[in-house]
Formats: structure tokens, C-alpha cells, sequence
């Protein structure tokens, strides 16, 4: 086996050709069902999964519209983790950083994409599963509105945070990918003026030029606010899905299904969430919700930093205050349900960065026309196709 062949072989858990050869080639997360392959998410404990009966939503959609399926790309194992290390299936290979993690869970997806193996690939995003590895790797990442995209055949099946949603390496594919997810997304017209934008003022007293000018430039003008809750919001967040993927894969436990070191962990102390700590994660859902909506009824967009540290090294994805910081700014957007995408950049060092934009709340296709502005005006975003 050769090294790409080596590399390709821990993308993809499967190779598939479904669809029209004419349309977007695309790659799907191994927790969606497609009709007649099993679905294992990842994990040893679902390697003799049967085949699933009938296709997701999602992929009839894709299907419907013209695109070819051309394999399902390897996950974080149950979607429950941000470094895309899985020593069952394997660990896709960061294209750009081969040193760096692909980030999670949606690794394969986003390796496929930046390694120029798809047109565009689908993933699930739960606390920052699309918009984190597509920034580790290089590419877009958008995670829709919540209900937006119909979850019907995705794994977990019972979730109030996931959202599916697209990868790609420029604009005008995601938002093809987007329309061919969804019939009722019609792109927005290209901005013809610098959008309203409103920008995170950050907790550690940085002056905000510091992380944002070097990606949108001296030129827009912003407005600088604060989301007192936000860290409440990554907090109920955590919270919300330890309960919910408790739900979902608990009895593995009970089985003594093999399972990872760390997501056995994990899983083990989702166990020990209690209905008080639910309770006090839904109070924080309902505020912060509305904190964010007041920030955008007067912008079309609300900007963060895509990552708040460069991704940690392959050898350092066990320590987790390397990893857990990575979603500081996009799990909390999972709590409030707003759609939200990143735009990839590199930092002084060469390193991964990015600029995270968040949405108006089923305003995805103007989220998109916002995101394009930044990408045609920031050479920092171009793409590298």
C-alpha cells in the first residue's frame, strides 16, 4: 500500500460511486445512513451494524440534486470528541499540517476536502464538529441553522444541538452543496457594500485589532460588543451533550462494548450529569439565545475568532487544555441554534486560524453573502483550490 493509498485509507470507511457522474463529488460522515451500508460512527462497537434500510433525508436530497457519493469518511468515534483521533478506523491526515490534528468530529469530511479528494463533503456539527476541523485543515465549514437541515437517519437521532452541514474549499461550492442539502436554500445576492458587522470584544482585554484586523482588514467598520454569557453558553452547551449522547450510546456501556480510552471517559461522565445541571444549561440556552439575537437585529453578522489557539500536535491531543479550548467560540452557537461558518487563515507562524461568523437565525443563505464579501475582499481567504 502506498502512502496516499495509506492516507486515503484513513478518510474514508468506506468507498461508494451513487449519483451522476456530471454533478458535485461528494463525501458523507460515517453517522448518516445511506441505504444498503451499514453505519458505524466511527466505533469497533458498531462494526457488524447492519446495512441501513433507506437513505437520510440529506442524502435523497443530495441524490435528487445531481451529486455523486463517492465514499463515507471516518469520524471522531461517536462524534464525541474535537482531535479526530480514532485508533479504531484510523486518523485522516491533516493535508496542510500533517503534525497538527484534523480536529473534530467531522475529520474525514474535512480532510476529504482539503486533500482535493470532493467537490464538498457533509458533516455533523454538535459543539464546533464542522466549523473546527474545516479551520484545522484549511477549508469552510458551515454549520446551518438548527432544524434547518432534516436530521431523519443521523446518528445520534435525538439531539437539540446538531445540526448537518457542508465543507468545501470555496464559496460557491459550499453554497451549491448547501442548495442540494436543502431544496429551500436559494443563495443570497452578492453584497455590494461592506456588511454590518458586529465583533466579540474578547475576555482577556486584548484590544480587538489584535486577533480580527489581520483578517478583515482596517477598511469595515465594526461595532465592538461583549456576550456576557458566553462562557455560561460553552459551559450548557458541554452539559447538553453529555446528556443527549448519554442518551444515545449509555448502553454501550452496560454491554462492555469496545470502545476508545476517551470516549469511554467521556461517556462515563455524561453518566454523572443530573437534571439540576440540565436545568440550569436549558436557563442559559433561553438567555444567551436571546443576548445574541439582540447583538444581530442591528448587523448581518456577528464575528469571533475561528479558534482561540492553534491546534494542538498529534502528540499533545491527550492533554486536554490543548484541546478543550478549541471550541470556546463556535460550541456556544450550537446552544443558540444560530447559523455560523469559518473562513480558514493562517496566522505569523503559518499556523491554522480563522474567522468565525455567526448568522441571524434562518437567514443561512444571507449568512453565506456575508461570508463571500469576506472571502472576495480578504486575500487571506482566497481560495486554494
Amino acid at each position: 500500500m502506498t502512502q496516499a493509498q495509506d492516507i486515503h485509507g484513513s478518510i474514508f470507511t468506506e468507498t461508494l460511486d451513487l449519483g451522476s457522474a456530471q454533478g458535485l463529488t461528494v463525501a458523507v460522515k460515517d453517522c448518516i445512513d445511506i441505504a444498503g451500508h451499514p453505519t458505524r460512527c466511527g466505533s469497533a462497537a458498531f462494526d457488524n451494524a447492519p446495512p441501513a434500510r433507506q437513505h437520510a433525508t440529506v442524502i435523497a436530497h443530495l441524490l435528487a440534486s445531481g451529486c455523486r457519493i463517492v465514499g463515507k469518511t471516518t469520524m471522531h468515534e461517536l462524534a464525541y470528541g474535537m482531535t479526530g483521533i480514532n485508533a479504531h478506523a484510523g486518523t485522516p491526515v491533516n493535508p496542510r499540517w500533517p503534525y497538527l490534528i484534523p480536529g473534530g468530529s467531522s475529520s474525514g469530511s474535512a480532510v476529504a476536502v482539503a486533500a482535493g479528494l470532493v467537490d464538498a463533503a457533509i458533516g455533523t456539527d454538535t459543539g464546533g464538529s464542522i466549523r473546527q476541523p474545516a479551520v484545522c485543515c484549511g477549508v469552510i465549514g458551515l454549520k446551518p441553522t438548527f432544524g434547518r437541515i432534516d436530521r431523519s437517519g443521523a446518528s445520534p437521532s435525538r439531539s437539540s444541538l446538531d445540526c448537518i452541514g457542508p465543507l468545501a474549499r470555496r464559496m460557491d461550492r459550499l453554497e451549491q452543496a448547501m442548495a442540494a442539502m436543502d431544496p429551500s436554500f436559494v443563495p443570497a445576492p452578492r453584497l455590494d457594500t461592506p456588511p454590518r458587522v458586529a465583533r466579540l470584544r474578547l475576555a482577556n482585554g486584548h484590544p480587538p485589532a489584535a486577533w480580527s484586523d489581520p483578517l478583515i482588514g482596517p477598511d469595515i467598520a465594526v461595532t465592538d460588543v461583549a456576550l456576557p454569557l458566553l462562557d455560561d453558553a460553552f459551559r450548557a452547551g458541554m452539559i447538553i451533550i453529555a446528556r443527549e449522547t448519554h442518551w444515545a450510546f449509555g448502553h454501550l456501556l452496560a454491554e462492555h462494548a469496545p470502545l476508545g480510552e476517551d470516549v469511554l471517559a467521556r461517556l462515563r461522565t455524561a453518566a454523572t450529569v443530573t437534571d439540576d445541571d440540565v436545568a440550569w444549561a436549558e436557563g442559559i440556552r433561553t438567555r444567551f439565545t436571546a443576548e445574541v439575537n439582540a447583538v444581530l437585529q442591528d448587523h448581518d453578522g456577528l464575528i469571533t475568532p475561528a479558534l482561540p489557539i492553534p491546534p494542538p500536535r498529534l502528540d499533545e491531543a491527550q492533554d486536554p487544555q490543548r484541546v478543550l479550548p478549541l471550541t470556546r467560540y463556535l460550541r456556544p452557537f450550537n446552544l443558540s441554534g444560530h447559523p455560523a461558518i469559518v473562513l480558514p487563515a493562517t496566522d505569523d507562524a503559518g499556523l491554522p486560524t480563522g474567522l468565525h461568523i455567526v448568522g441571524r437565525a434562518f437567514e443561512d443563505p444571507q449568512l453565506c453573502a456575508v461570508a463571500s464579501w469576506f472571502s472576495a475582499a480578504a486575500p487571506t481567504f482566497q481560495a486554494k483550490d
